[in-house]
């Protein structure tokens, strides 16, 4: 089967946060098409892989950038050993074969790149190919899903209105505090007790977001510094690891940073 690769064998573990698996599950019985917000590193990616292992189906991911064309996703001819031939894109893939297509940080792409998806989303579920001048009807069980990070929009950089309305959506944001302990302990291989640590160094960074910091530490950089404190390292030189440095140039914010680890200690 094409779609083999795409299967997740092993459960990727995941906290529900409220009702959103079940709100997942009747959008994919319906095959709607699902727009995931959230900020950056708050688990939108692992839920999707959660629910394509819950509910037995493949799963095409694309990491949406501003380079990417319109060919990136659907396909393009190439010239091999037997001519010039015709390979799918990863969307073309999804849709002519049945699998949830995940479409990651969607506003990265270019607008008229993701104008290709219009006619997916509504009642015609098809998708043209120009190129090869042939319509691919979507396979019964295609379902398309995309992530954006709605702090990180501008002018510039926020999908169509016509491309919003198309969509149903969930809405994500970092776990409550108990819960995010939790589950940095559970990924990082930690006792809760310093997982505990690590979300009160975050909650700090989060108060920044809007003074200096575009967003706070995310639950994807705790689990990368509880990571190393599993590893030996003190909760001070894995905080500058994985949270201050990549977080901000600003000698004033990393200070800042630093202060707010410290007091949390």
């Amino acid at each position: 089967m094409v779609l083999t690769p795409y299967f997740l064998a092993d459960e990727p573990f995941y906290a529900p946060q409220a009702d959103e698996i079940e709100l997942f599950t009747a959008a994919h019985a319906l095959r709607q098409p699902v727009m995931i917000k959230g900020p950056t590193g708050c688990g939108k990616t692992r839920f999707i892989e959660h629910m394509a292992w819950r509910l037995g189906r493949p799963l095409v991911t694309v990491a949406c950038h501003e380079d990417m064309t319109a060919s990136d996703l659907v396909g393009r001819f190439l010239l091999d050993a037997d001519g010039t031939v015709w390979h799918d894109g990863p969307l073309t893939l999804a849709v002519r074969h049945g699998a949830i297509c995940y479409l990651d940080e969607i506003v990265e792409a270019r607008q008229d790149t993701t104008v290709v998806i219009h006619p997916l989303t509504d009642d015609r579920r098809i998708l043209p190919l120009d190129k090869k001048n042939e319509l691919v009807r979507a396979h019964p069980d295609f379902q398309l899903v995309i992530s954006y990070n709605p702090g990180y929009q501008s002018v510039l950089k926020d999908l169509k209105e016509s491309t919003k309305q198309r969509f149903v959506g969930l809405d994500f944001t970092y776990p409550d505090a108990a819960r995010e302990a939790r589950i940095v302990a559970r990924e990082a291989g930690i006792d809760e007790a310093t997982a505990t640590l690590l979300v009160k160094v975050a909650d700090r960074s989060r108060n920044l977001k809007g003074h200096g910091l575009d967003e706070g530490a995310s639950t994807r950089m705790l689990i990368q510094a509880g990571r190393l404190m599993a590893r030996g390292i003190s909760l001070t030189a894995a905080c500058q690891m994985a949270l201050v440095l990549p977080i901000t140039d600003d000698p004033d914010l990393r200070a800042s940073l630093t202060d707010a680890i410290a007091a949390c200690q």
